[in-house]
């Protein structure tokens, strides 16, 4: 079973979002804790160009473990800002976390 992390930020995701819960990430990467990082961003509502920076060298740092990230709940906003920048063929975004979830589960 692929061991699950995920993060919930709120409000404006910039680089001190990103700060908040970095350490946290790196920790559970060293220890094998995680395999797997979510970010659900259902509480962000802004996002700019420095975020999108921060969230580039994160997603760096999780694939340096050997760890897969993936981005769900995205707002339409933001959704766009991926869409402009090619992002969104970087990021692996799901509608929800429920879609998340259920793309994990083993093929029958």
């Amino acid at each position: 079973m692929t061991k699950i992390k995920t993060f919930r930020p709120t409000g404006i995701f910039d680089n001190i979002k990103v700060l908040e819960f970095r350490d946290d990430l790196i920790k559970s990467l060293t220890r094998g804790d995680v395999q797997t990082v979510l970010i659900d961003f259902a509480g962000i509502t802004f996002m700019d160009s420095a975020g999108l920076g921060s969230l580039v060298l994160l997603l760096k740092t999780v694939r340096s473990y050997s760890a897969t990230m993936y981005l769900c709940n995205v707002n339409p906003q933001i959704q766009m800002l991926f869409e402009l920048t090619n992002m969104d063929r970087v990021f692996e975004i799901f509608g929800t976390q429920t879609d998340f979830l259920e793309s994990q589960k083993p093929s029958q």
